[in-house]
């Protein structure tokens, strides 16, 4: 089944861990054989041909360029002109990509239409589309970085990241939106650029959802109640949510889908987490909303992590196909699986880009 996924990092995985994501996920493992300087070397999830196993058609793919302060203890970089600088050679490396026919950015409607109908007729050798995302304003120098950023093709925007941040703070602060992040979301709304609101603080989520009147959603993010911590969803901000028609983007790290989840110490085998948890948290979400029509994938796979972090029966990203006998066992409806695994997040950008 045709599959969007909302969140996935491939820039950073290119630039920042070095992997060459046109090779497949065999040979990107085996070169990492060995290095342990981040988590998750050799356990990658994610490359180009493997997205293609997975039946990926659409994604959202980001940049990311957080700057610090000095006295954070957040990793960053320390100036936002670094920050930018960053996120231009992602950018890069995106352009790359396109120029060897493996991905195709979709920025407007007709973008869209096409590559859903291309998807349909001749998937085999179909480029993978991806929507241009920012996870984290800070690279944004001033707001004319914004329509510049606009001109080369960002479409979704979420103003925080981790920690304190330049426009707002994110998972781990607290607090509201900066003076400079209410300005944001004002030039947002004129450029018909979306709000992300994962990671906001939930003072900023307030803030921001009263601030701006456009299209938003959260692209990677599941519910506080099942999985308690700050950077999840709490029932009143997913009604919130669904009151303006978001739609939430399920992620699959395995700390945001089993309570009490040590880093570095818990492992799927010992939590037990299997795929199942992802629809513990849909069908969350299916009960505040009273359907599936909020409901997507923002998997996040190989956001920092690999499959050390994961459901212990996902390997690869192709295993996200799985999902689907999973919700047909629960008595969803054909047209609601098909409305998670693609056709929300659809509906959710024609509806933005009309």
């Amino acid at each position: 089944m045709f599959l969007f996924d909302a969140h996935l990092d491939l820039s950073m995985n290119a630039i920042l861990w070095n992997r060459d994501l046109s090779e497949s996920l065999t040979d990107l493992r085996e070169r990492e054989s060995g290095l342990k300087d981040v988590p998750g070397r050799e356990r990658a999830t994610v490359s180009l041909p493997e997205l293609r196993k997975a039946e990926i058609g659409i994604c959202i793919a980001t940049q990311i360029g957080h700057s610090v302060s000095k006295e954070s203890t957040v990793p960053g970089w320390n100036s936002p002109e670094i920050a930018w600088a960053q996120t231009q050679g992602q950018l890069a490396w995106y352009r790359a990509m396109e120029e060897r026919g493996l991905m195709c950015q979709i920025t407007n409607l007709q973008d869209l239409n096409t590559q859903v109908d291309s998807f349909n007729s001749e998937y085999e050798n179909l480029p993978l589309g991806y929507i241009l995302s920012l996870e984290g304003a800070d690279s944004m120098l001033d707001l004319s970085y914004l329509e510049r950023a606009f001109e080369y093709g960002l479409r979704a925007l979420g103003p925080a990241h981790y920690g304190p941040g330049r426009y707002a703070p994110g998972t781990g602060s607290e607090g509201g939106l900066e003076l400079a992040g209410r300005e944001l979301l004002k030039e947002m709304q004129q450029l018909g650029i979306i709000l992300d609101v994962t990671h906001l603080t939930d003072e900023g989520f307030w803030e921001a959802l009263d601030l701006y009147d456009g299209p938003l959603w959260a692209s990677h993010s599941n519910c506080r109640s099942l999985v308690p911590d700050q950077r999840q969803l709490s029932d009143e901000q997913i009604a919130a949510l669904v009151e303006r028609d978001a739609v939430i983007g399920a992620v699959f790290d395995a700390w945001m889908l089993v309570p009490n989840w040590v880093r570095g110490k818990t492992t799927p085998e010992s939590s037990g987490l299997m795929l199942e948890a992802i629809a513990d948290h849909i069908d969350h979400i299916c009960q505040i909303a009273g359907s599936a029509k909020h409901c997507g994938i923002g998997s996040d796979l190989d956001g920092g992590y690999g499959n050390e972090q994961t459901p212990q029966d996902l390997k690869t990203i192709a295993d996200l196909q799985s999902l689907t006998g999973i919700f047909a066992q629960r008595g969803y409806k054909e047209a609601d699986i098909e409305g998670i695994m693609n056709g929300n997040w659809l509906r959710a950008i024609r509806k933005a880009w009309a």
